[in-house]
């Protein structure tokens, strides 16, 4: 029903609200009348292995896709729901034309200069938005592999930045780094802990 009222769709997706450290990532994608990508899911139910095939395809194989992201210290200051719609605004202006319709994951939209929706579990739903969870992920993952070549200590490539018990311990043990929410309670818990020995 979707396709006969607007010409151009666009899903939009985030990955990286709850993590402790590195940026929040956002993706739109466009598959325009057509879609010949098969096992589009929520990023979340699908294995790496499967995510990094199927960003694979999505590039190939959309009208458009755009990623994005918003820093550490925009985090830091923004918050990180405002951080989050800033990386969504960022992917969808990213894209060489306005979309007709927006559809965004959640319940939270960015402020755009055309139609949105919010949907519920848009990334289980939405072929467009479960694209767009795929390539945020695999985006955010890859800068996490960066940030883990950086700063080897800390797990990185394994918790993606999320508070797993290891991730913390490294925090406690080793400090927090410039990659770190210092907005983040167990950061900045770590942070006033490290200022008081």
């Amino acid at each position: 029903m979707l396709k006969n009222d607007h010409r151009l769709i666009c899903g939009v997706d985030e990955a990286g609200r709850g993590p402790l450290a590195g940026p929040v990532f956002a993706a739109c994608v466009v598959f325009g009348a057509t879609n010949h990508i098969n096992g589009l899911a929520d990023s979340k139910k699908l294995s790496e292995k499967k995510r990094d095939q199927l960003t694979i395809s999505i590039k190939q194989y959309a009208k458009a896709w755009s990623i994005a992201s918003a820093s550490v210290i925009e985090i830091d200051q923004l918050n990180i729901l405002q951080a989050t719609l800033l990386a969504m605004k960022r992917a969808v202006t990213g894209l060489s034309f306005v979309p007709d319709l927006v559809l965004v994951d959640g319940n939270q939209s960015p402020l755009l200069d055309c139609q949105v929706r919010t949907i519920i579990k848009g990334d289980s739903l939405i072929p467009e938005i479960s694209a767009a969870s795929i390539l945020a992920k695999t985006a955010r993952d890859a800068e996490m592999q960066k940030l883990h070549r950086r700063y080897p200590l800390y797990g990185f490539n394994q918790h993606k930045g999320y508070p797993t018990k290891k991730h913390v311990a490294a925090l406690n043990r080793y400090g927090i780094t410039p990659a770190h929410r210092q907005s983040f309670a167990p950061v900045k818990a770590c942070k006033e802990m490290q200022s008081n020995l």
